[in-house]
């Protein structure tokens, strides 16, 4: 796994009614670092959003409609998994919080024939006049990664 990254298995529990799903807890360290803000994205079947990193902000991850693949990217100097690769595959199917460290390229392409809801906890807020966000393109060949899935 690359350095500073954290994935925490999410439990339904559910009833005759329904369920309820915790997403964050300040009391879990292991992914919660700070609150920023919160967002939501909805996002289009084979739709890929991706790369970017940040310098200063902490993401937290938790898909709660459809799936998703999140593939990750260490281009920290210093860091013991420099140019490693991870994927991780969330959503419905697999409810996790995924929380990615600063430094780390990120983006993720929705699975499957429905659209995916995906919730951001960063850990900063977002300052249009000082974006904390460096992008490249998701075919850039800067990163060893190829977007495929099963139906593409």
């Amino acid at each position: 796994m690359i350095e500073g990254v954290a994935v925490r298995e999410l439990r339904r529990n559910a009833d005759d009614r329904g369920y309820l799903m915790e997403l964050l807890r300040a009391d879990w360290p292991d992914v919660f670092k700070r609150f920023g803000q919160c967002y939501v994205s909805m996002n289009y079947p084979g739709v890929i959003r991706g790369w970017h990193l940040h310098e200063r902000q902490w993401d937290l991850f938790v898909c709660v409609d459809g799936m998703i693949k999140v593939p990750l990217y260490d281009a920290r100097d210093g860091s013991s998994t420099k140019g490693a690769i991870e994927e991780h595959v969330m959503g419905v199917h697999r409810p996790i919080a995924l929380s990615i460290p600063p430094g780390v390229y990120h983006g993720y392409v929705t699975l499957g024939v429905a659209p995916s809801l995906l919730i951001n906890f960063p850990s900063e807020v977002y300052d249009p006049a000082l974006p904390d966000e460096q992008r490249l393109p998701f075919d850039t060949p800067d990163i060893p990664y190829r977007w495929e899935t099963a139906f593409r």
